[in-house]
């Protein structure tokens, strides 16, 4: 029985053919054209969809014998020329940017399920793009298939593909035909923003997919305790909430530490309680919301949970159990009916009990897990779990609603390319961990494609470039938040002085909340489709609010060189404002010929009225 790798590279020069000459629908192996193999395969452009055309591919086992197949690779594209960037959406304990140029020599493999112990799933899309134009490839399936999205550069050109390795050989026999999971190219202009935006509208129309509209209340700025780290007290958080009353922040995230341990969310002896309920009544008194941290789907190994309930715990195929390493905990399965009773048990105990008003879901390994081989949860097949995983959150969040309507579920996949299918039961987005201003940037931009009504919080400025570049989070449409400890640090804090409000950090506050209140580009219209990432200099971000436009714009130095406001009306004149600057200055410009020189260092934001 031959053993062959199944390729078909329906692809021109710089862009996918999608009806392709026959020439193009051919079979390879090693680079090689086998005989023998016929492909058929439907391609339809969508309505409404410009740009974007679904397909389905099969290949017919013509040889006359048997034939094992262990992978198949479609839908090639290639791009050619140029500054080439792109956007790859996978996860890995790297944590490295969605979004990166991709310069000669450059492979990156781009696998869906889990490529680390703690570390998977992501978006089902890649996209190149230069110049002159943007090719796209993804699947347009109703649940996460772990498939690779390899894309490589040789020379002048990049390449991008869908590759599916199989879990297990296939046997063609002759006259087989074996199809290929639903497929989607785009070709077009700009960058991602245009072919994600037709991803996630066709899998709401085609498969039901509800994108989360957040409440008012997610987009208010957020003060969080874990300034104080695991070993924060009670009264150091209450004794900071009249500087959070004074500066103008509405939320306060109660952190990690309060728990006896991963699995058992019972608080521990520091806190009691008696110490969480005073948190909470304190916060409620001073006018304030409270989410609660929370790592679900997660138990350490000595804890009462995974010793006395074992039926929760996800079971890898040789037995062992699958860690998560941040917390040396195990998961539990994300399908396991005993997993959601328990974990719809702690929704009431946080929400009723407790007084919180939302969450704050924490870890990487939220965003997929392995398959599952425990007994107890019941499946057909164990990648059922991974298929299935984001039930585990609809269960969390239908909980949550029902207990308090409105009440905020931020999911915060630590650095993960975020897993598409569990959007629907989340109402606040984070920037999860960034390691650089960028990031916080480029998430937002990935978020509002997918889903423009969820509230994006850009997380703890402390993580952004030098811990202060408000300018990153405000000018793309984020959430304000910070970490800041008053009047002193937890002395058991490992990062001791890094989040202390000092005058320069609280003179920066009183000038950028007020900001951030007064122009809420949290909730208006991000406009993607403008300028091209990596592409058009400085990098720039547009969004529409309360009958304005507000321009970001983004360098390490700008000196006068001509920028574009584009997306203005030609018939009309305008008034840009600096409105960042402690005395804003405002000129004029014409739609005609919408022109600016400024110069600047790190940020330059403006208003056009």
């Amino acid at each position: 029985m031959k053993k062959v790798l199944i390729i078909t590279a329906i692809a021109a020069a710089a862009a996918v053919s999608c009806a392709g000459p026959a020439a193009e629908n051919a079979v390879f192996y090693k680079g090689k054209a086998l005989k023998g193999f016929e492909v058929v395969m439907d391609a339809s452009p969508v309505d409404g969809l410009d740009g974007m055309t679904v397909r389905n591919i099969g290949f017919v086992n013509t040889t006359g014998k048997d034939l094992l197949v262990d992978a198949m690779e479609t839908s090639a594209i290639t791009l050619e020329g140029g500054d080439i960037w792109s956007l790859q959406p996978s996860s890995t304990a790297e944590r490295k940017d969605w979004v990166l140029p991709v310069p000669r020599g450059f492979y990156q493999k781009n696998y869906l399920g889990m490529n680390d112990s703690d570390y998977g799933g992501g978006i089902p899309m890649v996209s190149l793009w230069n110049g002159e134009r943007n090719v796209s490839v993804g699947l347009a399936v109703p649940c996460l298939e772990t498939v690779n999205f390899p894309v490589e550069r040789k020379g002048n050109t990049a390449r991008a593909s869908i590759l599916l390795e199989l879990d297990s050989p296939v046997v063609l026999e002759p006259g087989d035909t074996l199809f290929a999971l639903q497929q989607f190219v785009w070709e077009g202009k700009g960058d991602f923003f245009r072919p994600l935006r037709a991803f996630s509208e066709y899998m709401q129309e085609t498969y039901g997919f509800e994108m989360p509209v957040s409440p008012e209340d997610a987009y208010e700025p957020v003060w969080c305790a874990w300034g104080y780290e695991r070993n924060f007290t009670v009264d150091e958080v209450i004794g900071t909430l009249p500087k959070v009353v004074e500066l103008g922040f509405k939320w306060v995230d109660i952190d990690d530490g309060y728990q006896i341990c991963e699995g058992d969310w019972t608080t521990n002896d520091r806190i009691g309680p008696e110490g969480m309920k005073r948190m909470t009544d304190a916060v409620h008194a001073a006018g304030l919301k409270a989410k609660i941290w929370w790592a679900p789907m997660a138990a350490d190994p000595e804890s009462s949970l995974a010793k006395e309930h074992p039926e929760m715990l996800l079971v890898q195929k040789d037995g062992s159990h699958e860690d998560i390493s941040w917390w040396d905990s195990w998961y539990l399965s994300p399908v396991n009916p005993y997993t959601w009773e328990y974990t719809e048990g702690l929704v009431d105990m946080f929400l009723a009990q407790w007084g919180f008003d939302g969450f704050k879901l924490d870890g990487q390994h939220l965003n997929l897990s392995a398959p599952d081989y425990n007994p107890a949860s019941d499946l057909e097949y164990p990648g059922e779990a991974q298929e299935r995983h984001p039930e585990f959150f609809q269960h969390l969040y239908d909980r949550a609603q029902s207990i308090k309507p409105g009440a905020v579920v931020q999911i915060c996949p630590c650095g993960c390319a975020v897993n598409f299918f569990y959007l629907p039961y989340m109402n606040q987005a984070v920037a999860s961990d960034p390691t650089s201003s960028a990031q916080i940037r480029q998430k937002r931009k990935v978020y509002a494609a997918l889903a423009p009504g969820l509230a994006y919080y850009a997380d703890h400025v402390e993580l952004s470039d030098g811990g202060l570049d408000f300018a990153s989070q405000i000018g793309v449409g984020g959430i304000i938040g910070t970490k800041f400890t008053w009047p002193k640090v937890n002395p058991d804090a490992k990062e001791s002085g890094g989040s202390l409000l000092t005058p320069e950090k609280e003179e920066l506050l009183r000038k950028w909340v007020p900001i951030y209140k007064e122009k809420m580009l949290s909730k208006g219209l991000y406009r993607g489709d403008l300028y091209t990432y990596g592409i058009d200099k400085p990098e720039a971000h547009v969004i529409e609010n309360d009958g304005a436009t507000f321009y970001s714009f983004y360098a390490s130095s700008w000196s006068g060189d001509p920028i574009e406001l584009r997306g203005l009306d030609p018939a009309k004149s305008y008034t840009v404002t600096e409105y960042t600057e402690t005395e804003p200055r405002s000129y004029t410009i014409d739609g005609a010929n919408p022109i600016i020189t400024p110069t600047f260092e790190g940020n330059y934001l403006i208003e056009v009225r």
